[in-house]
C-alpha cells in the first residue's frame, strides 16, 4: 500500500518531519512510516504519531551507507512521498533515493501540500528575497531543514515498531567520533534571544546586551560581522542564511541593520523588537516593535526597567 515515509539521522528533526507528514496523511489518506537507526529513536517516533516505525538494524554507523536500505524500504512500499531531514547527510541520502526511484525532488521546503497528484512545495530563493512554489509529481522526495516545523504532541495511540536487519554500505566505516570541544548553548533552542550587531563600538560594550539578556533570561546571538569579522562572539551564536535559524518567542535585535541575509535566520520569531538609531533601517520593516534610539542609552534603561 502506498504511504508517506520520513527519515532523518537526527531524531529531533525526524520528529519535526512528522508534522508535515501528518498533514499529507489527511490529503493522501495514506499511513506514515518512519525509518529509524536506533531502537530508542524508533519508539520515540512511534509515540509521536507514526503509524509504523522501521528500525533499520545494522552494525554500520555511516549514515550515508543506509541509502540503499532506505531505497529498498521506500520502493517496496511504493511510497508516495519521502520526507528527509535536510542535514548534509540527509540530502545525500535523499538525492540517492530520488535517483534510484526516478522521482522528482525538492529541497529545503518551507510548506507542503498535495494537489492533483502533485506535491506543491514552497521554498526560499535568493537569500530570502523571494519564495517559489515547485510542483513535484508523485512519488516525490522532499528535504526539510531543522526547525521548519515543530514536532507534534504525543499521539493518543503509539504506532508499531518493526526491526529489519539491513546491510550498511561497508566501503566507509566510522573509526571514531570526536566532539569539537565547543561549549555553550544551542541558540536555536532558546525561547528568548538578544541579538547584537555592529552598532556596538567595541567588544567590551557587549556587556550592555549581556546584562539585558540576563534580566530577560535570554541567550546572546549576533550577526555574521560580529562573529566572523570581529570575532567578538563564537560562530555558533551567529544567526543568518549561513548560520543558525532560530524561532524564539522573543528576538530583541540591537544595533543591527536587518539585512535580508540575517533576517532569513530569524524572521519566523514570534515577536521581533528592534533598537536602532536609523529609523530607515530594514530591521524595522520586519519588527513587531521598534525603538529608534542610541543603544548605549536605551539598553541600560530597558535593563533597569525590567529589574524592577
Amino acid at each position: 500500500m502506498p504511504g508517506i515515509f520520513i527519515f532523518s539521522e537526527d531524531n529531533a528533526l525526524a520528529g519535526q518531519l512528522l508534522t508535515p507528514a501528518l498533514e499529507l496523511k489527511k490529503s493522501l489518506n495514506q499511513p506514515i512510516t518512519a525509518l529509524a537507526l536506533s531502537e530508542a529513536d524508533a519508539k520515540a517516533l512511534a509515540a509521536l504519531g507514526a503509524d509504523k516505525v522501521i528500525f533499520l538494524q545494522s552494525a554500520s554507523k555511516w549514515v550515508d551507507g543506509f541509502a540503499e536500505a532506505i531505497f529498498s524500504q521506500v520502493s517496496k512500499a511504493t511510497a508516495s512521498v519521502l520526507l528527509v531531514g535536510g542535514t548534509l547527510r540527509g540530502k545525500t541520502v535523499a538525492a540517492y533515493v530520488a535517483a534510484k526511484l526516478n522521482a522528482g525532488m525538492t529541497t529545503d521546503a518551507k510548506t507542503l501540500k498535495v494537489d492533483n497528484g502533485k506535491v506543491l512545495a514552497t521554498r526560499v530563493l535568493y537569500a530570502g528575497l523571494a519564495l517559489c512554489e515547485e510542483e513535484v509529481a508523485l512519488p516525490a522526495v522532499v528535504t526539510i531543514r531543522a526547525r521548519t516545523f515543530l514536532a507534534p504532541p504525543a499521539a493518543a495511540t503509539a504506532g508499531t515498531v518493526e526491526t529489519v536487519a539491513v546491510e550498511g554500505d561497508s566501503r566507509v566505516t566510522v573509526g571514531a567520533i570526536t566532539p569539537t570541544g565547543e561549549t555553550g548553548v544551542d541558540i536555536s533552542a532558546a525561547g528568548k534571544l538578544v541579538a547584537v550587531g555592529r552598532g556596538f563600538r567595541k567588544k567590551e560594550d557587549l556587556k550592555l546586551a549581556e546584562d539585558l539578556a540576563a534580566v530577560l533570561k535570554a541567550e546572546l546571538a549576533c550577526t555574521r560581522g560580529v562573529a566572523e569579522d570581529e570575532h567578538w562572539l563564537p560562530v555558533a551564536r551567529y544567526v543568518g542564511i549561513s548560520g543558525q535559524t532560530v524561532k524564539p518567542d522573543l528576538y530583541l535585535a540591537v544595533g543591527l541593520s536587518g539585512q535580508v541575509q540575517h533576517m532569513v535566520g530569524c524572521r519566523e520569531s514570534k515577536v521581533i523588537v528592534a533598537v536602532n538609531t536609523d529609523e530607515r533601517a530594514p530591521i524595522f520593516e520586519a519588527s513587531d516593535y521598534g525603538i529608534v534610539g542610541d543603544l548605549y542609552e536605551v539598553l541600560p534603561l530597558l535593563t533597569a526597567a525590567l529589574r524592577k
